[in-house]
């Protein structure tokens, strides 16, 4: 079987990686040097997306819905009947369906396949895949993809996989915050913040920013740059749609939306780490977490 593999970010390089150890994997990405570069290091092949678009399973890991639509339009004229396009892209779900009634025409099928775990966990080919889609097409795709992901479920019709990557990236916004907030107070009342992340970590308030993030980020003032801002900031808009859609009540993902909108612009960039935001509550505050 042959796969092609578009989008070579901080996901998916490690990603189209694990892939091409396994499969013959086609690649493309807008800067080409990149794809040499992973040509070099994985054995992929870089080729034009007239050839891209001839593989029986196509995945593609995007910023946005939009880049996958519009790519989509790109290569509509090459792609065959029969191949399956796997979209890891953290999008919108009505988007996604558009996109997958534009290429049901040509007789491809879409799964929205977004993913969890970080670049740590792509490297590790440890990552957590939510789809949206068909059954079949879902039994199709999940074997290849556990080249990469140790855990990989079926959500739902398509869309599913969209929307509940942004409730959980929206749940990740909501721990990061409400971490930031409570560690400022324990420090300012002389607490030792690794003593009390450690209390934490044994206790009911633990979450993966405490356990995962926190520690090796902030208090070692490393934030280091691997989930931006700004991507956050998008996938809460995500949510805040997704629950609009839903209708039912949402105070507080609406408000947790609003204060990242907020600290994109206090921070002044929206390329800064997603721990960033502990910086800007730093800042507010007068009081360093340490």
């Amino acid at each position: 079987m042959r796969l092609a593999f578009i989008g070579l970010g901080a996901m998916g390089y490690p990603i189209a990686g694990h892939l091409a150890k396994k499969y013959e994997t086609l690649i493309w990405n807008r800067t080409f040097e990149k794809a040499l570069a992973h040509a070099k290091e994985f054995g992929s092949k870089p080729m034009e997306l007239a050839d891209v678009a001839q593989a029986d399973m196509l995945f593609t890991c995007l910023p946005t819905s939009l880049e996958v639509d519009e790519m989509a339009r790109r290569l509509l004229p090459y792609l065959r009947p029969g191949t399956l396009w796997v979209d890891h892209t953290s999008g919108e779900p009505e988007m996604a369906k558009k996109t997958a009634r534009m290429l049901q025409e040509k007789g491809v099928s879409y799964l929205d396949a977004c993913l969890s775990g970080g670049v740590a966990g792509a490297i590790q080919a440890r990552a957590t895949v939510m789809a949206g889609g068909s059954a079949e097409d879902f039994a199709r795709a999940k074997p290849v993809m556990e080249a990469f992901a140790a855990k990989i479920v079926h959500v739902g019709p398509l869309g599913s996989g969209h929307a509940v990557k942004a409730v959980n990236n929206a749940l990740l916004a909501v721990n990061l915050w409400a971490l930031s907030e409570g560690m400022l107070a324990l420090v300012q009342q002389g607490v030792d913040a690794r003593l009390a992340l450690e209390v934490i970590n044994a206790s009911s308030g633990r979450s993966n920013v405490s356990e995962n993030l926190f520690g090796q980020r902030v208090l070692t003032r490393q934030f280091p740059n691997t989930f931006a801002l700004g991507l956050l900031a998008k996938d809460l808009g995500i949510c805040v749609r997704v629950l609009e859609a839903a209708g039912t009540p949402a105070p507080m993902l609406k408000q947790v939306r609003e204060f990242f909108e907020i600290a994109k612009r206090e921070v002044g960039s929206a390329e800064v780490d997603h721990t960033a935001v502990a910086r800007l509550l730093e800042r507010w505050s007068g009081i360093e977490i340490k």
